[in-house]
């Protein structure tokens, strides 16, 4: 080894080591106190200051020059123990860092702003797709509403009186100032809106509909708890057998009523591009009260007709639907399908829904049957395409059980025509509490914001006590019409 080698590969840097460590103990005893002299001058009243970054510095460039590799591989410690570089160092480790991220972000920035595109594309999406199943949706549900209202103080009236009675059937007559009121047709319908929107992700997972009749077995319990008024025989029965808790193929009466019917178009909207799942939720729901096959063949049929008439906006071939019908009734379902047959018959004939009524002897108005019911329903709607209101008043002029009609029809033809097309100066005059026009649109759009991705989101609140104080006022409004019959003009 030569001498300039000894120099500079041991002296210097053995020289630089020890300023080092002197420089770093002087550094270490003025900042922590360890030095007598410094306690002293600080209890003199002198404040002795650092020597900043020479030792620190020195110490790295001498291990840098050392001999060995390791002193290189450590020429940053002297930095970190000189207590005069440390604050320094920190700082600067700092500066880098945020160097690094700020050189970062832009490459980050447009995967971000992808993600957030992407999150709005499919926020977008969802609101598009909810807007559209709104609009058959709350078509169907006001729809059902407003035939029920109109056609309500028409009930049990043959057509020539009802005629004597309300010349003007373009408005509502239950109440005075042309207000009207809802009664279990809409009802009902509420409560499958409400069960399908709790029910419908787990029956499109595991695809059964038990989910949705258990949920909507105990909204009918309570429902009875709040005495409706005009509750059917059959429907009151089967509702008393659900709160002994029989087991299901004891549960429902013998009937061919037509209470199934009046609550299965919203089914048949919900489930319109799945007609199994449709088919499923509709049996679930007439049986519940109603174990007479008449009714669930009814109660399809009316299913059916309302997702043909929201695929459609409301028109549809009188022949092509009756074809379907026969494919999905099938050999049981041969009585209602040839009366389906009849109905398009009748409409391609141009004949009136009343005179078709009169044919199938309904001269004194729509009895309760299913099978009376639902046809005549079927043609008024299919009469009068795109046409709600020509549908609604049509059914009414029948007479008999006006108000399930009339809910039926508006039901099917609402949601073709969609809540746009509902007439507001019937929505405007419809007085119901609590649960109002503003209440079933909220109960409509989140149905719908469940029918985009299956996500159940919460009900609009309803109030037990509310309901009970309506539905006794709504008796009153009952007995009143009922003694009002008595007079003239018979």
């Amino acid at each position: 080894m030569t001498a300039s080698g000894i120099l500079f590969d041991w002296i210097l840097p053995g020289a630089g080591l020890a300023l080092f460590v002197a420089g770093a103990w002087a550094n270490a005893s003025v900042a922590f106190g360890w030095s007598r002299s410094v306690r002293e001058a600080r209890a003199a009243g002198s404040n002795p200051s650092l020597v900043m970054f020479v030792p620190g510095v020195v110490g790295a460039i001498s291990m840098w020059n050392g001999p060995f590799e390791w002193m290189r591989a450590l020429a940053w410690m002297p930095l970190l123990l000189d207590v005069s570089c440390l604050p320094t160092l920190v700082l600067g480790l700092f500066a880098v860092l945020v160097a690094l991220v700020a050189r970062k972000a832009p490459a980050e920035a447009p995967e971000q702003q992808q993600a957030s595109a992407d999150l709005a594309q499919r926020a977008a999406d969802k609101k598009a797709q909810s807007d559209l199943h709104f609009e058959s949706l709350a078509g169907c549900l006001l729809g059902t509403a407003l035939g029920d209202a109109l056609g309500l103080a028409s009930e049990g009236l043959s057509p020539q009186r009802q005629a004597r009675m309300f010349p003007q059937t373009d408005s509502h007559h239950l109440l005075p100032f042309g207000r009207g009121m809802c009664s279990d047709d809409t009802e009902h319908t509420v409560m499958v809106a409400q069960s399908l929107a709790e029910t419908a992700g787990y029956a499109k997972a595991f695809g059964d509909a038990q989910r949705f009749r258990s949920d909507l077995a105990w909204r009918m319990r309570w429902w009875l708890l709040g005495l409706p008024a005009g509750i059917g025989m059959a429907t009151l029965k089967g509702i008393l057998k659900l709160w002994l808790f029989l087991p299901q193929r004891w549960q429902g009466i013998h009937s061919a009523g037509n209470a199934p019917s009046m609550r299965s178009a919203l089914i048949g909207v919900f489930w319109a591009a799945e007609p199994d799942f449709m088919r499923r939720h509709v049996e679930a729901s007439t049986r519940l009260t109603h174990s007479d096959p008449k009714a669930t063949h009814a109660a399809l049929a009316v299913a059916a007709a309302a997702a043909l008439s929201a695929q459609r906006a409301g028109r549809a071939d009188p022949t092509q639907y009756a074809d379907r019908m026969c494919a999905l009734l099938g050999m049981e379902g041969l009585e209602l399908s040839g009366l389906i047959d009849r109905v398009a018959r009748s409409v391609q004939s141009g004949q009136a829904t009343q005179d078709f009524a009169n044919e199938l002897g309904l001269q004194r108005g729509v009895t309760g049957y299913s099978f009376h019911t639902v046809p005549v329903a079927l043609h008024a709607w299919l009469s009068h395409p795109g046409n709600y209101r020509g549908a609604v008043l049509a059914a009414i002029r029948c007479g008999g059980d006006t108000d399930t009609v009339a809910a039926i029809t508006g039901a099917i033809a609402g949601a073709g025509c969609g809540r746009h097309a509902l007439p507001q100066e019937w929505l405007s005059r419809l007085a119901e509490w609590p649960r109002n026009v503003a209440w079933m649109d909220r109960l409509a759009r989140q149905l719908a914001d469940t029918r985009v991705d299956f996500i159940a989101t919460g009900l609009p609140p309803t109030s037990i006590f509310k309901t009970l104080l309506r539905n006794l006022f709504f008796l009153g409004v009952v007995l009143v019409h009922g003694f009002r019959r008595m007079l003239p003009p018979y």
